[in-house]
């Protein structure tokens, strides 16, 4: 029996997410389940998230794990919600990153948010190289900083899901100027996932679209090697591109409630005695 893998593309923040099951089983997991959120509003929504759900049913599977290869800074996860919404016939797992810790950290302090920070609600916060199964298959995990300090991928019998490493080949590499990030990180990150067979799948967790081109979810270690336009030279020619790079982009428009929320796994916070929930944006006074 196959391994299946279904993505859905969220057009607001360019995420794929990726539905992966065993034929045999009918167990799944899910990567980095966006949901849909309105800024200027204040409206968190989950059209997306319940698309998800209603496969999950159609396809009658067994969600296992609901994974997040990083706490993102460009979309909210749907992972609590998807949990609870399925918990009375789907009892799965919140998993990302030992990372999350230093994450949750240093964010906690930022946002100046009342919470543990010893990696909850996430039920397994794994380590590199840790395994665990899905039905047939066996799931490893590799640490991927550079991006972010809790970075993380995840091989499936020949399939790589790279969250905010590599990109399409036309669009490069994942930015390394958020808090913990590192370019040199990033690029033995990169050296890593390369490590692996040409013919291996690279499952993207984005894809922009440069120039108007159709959307592209996957690519393989040999074509990112040859054509990845970052990957030009070697670690140091890498670092200065990165960095060159980093040094123009804007802060993603969705930065501040993207992490506080992710940080959690998706959760919210908890409601004043106004009974609202709020986050908070630092305000920066320049004179």
């Amino acid at each position: 029996m196959a391994l299946r893998i279904h993505s859905f593309f969220h057009q607001q923040s360019a995420t794929l997410c990726y539905l992966v099951s065993c034929e045999s089983t009918k167990q799944c997991l899910l990567i980095d389940a966006p949901a849909d959120f309105d800024m200027p509003s204040g409206e968190l929504s989950f059209t997306t998230a319940n698309e998800i759900i209603n496969y999950i049913k159609t396809e009658q599977l067994t969600l296992q794990w609901l994974l997040e290869t990083h706490a993102h800074a460009d979309h909210i996860t749907a992972a609590s919600y998807i949990k609870q919404q399925l918990q009375d016939t789907h009892p799965c797992k919140l998993g990302t990153g030992e990372g999350i810790t230093q994450v949750q950290q240093h964010f906690s302090q930022l946002y100046n948010l009342d919470m543990p920070c010893n990696g909850e609600p996430f039920d397994a916060l794994f380590a590199d190289k840790a395994q665990f199964q899905l039905g047939d298959y066996t799931v490893d995990v590799i640490a991927t900083p550079g991006h972010t300090p809790d970075s993380v991928c995840f091989h499936i019998n020949g399939n790589v899901f790279v969250g905010d490493t590599f990109f399409m080949p036309d669009s490069g590499t994942a930015r390394c100027d958020f808090p913990g990030g590192s370019a040199g990180e990033l690029y033995d990150s990169l050296q890593r996932i390369l490590a692996f067979p040409d013919d291996t799948l690279l499952w993207m967790c984005h894809d922009y679209q440069p120039d108007g081109r159709p959307l592209a979810n996957k690519t393989t270690v040999k074509e990112q090697r040859e054509q990845n336009i970052h990957l030009k030279g070697d670690k140091q020619s890498f670092i200065a591109t990165r960095e060159g790079r980093d040094a123009t982009l804007a802060v993603p428009k969705l930065l501040h409630p993207s992490i506080q929320l992710n940080i959690r796994a998706g959760q919210y916070p908890s409601k004043t005695d106004t009974q609202q929930h709020y986050l908070a944006i630092p305000l920066t006074v320049l004179l």
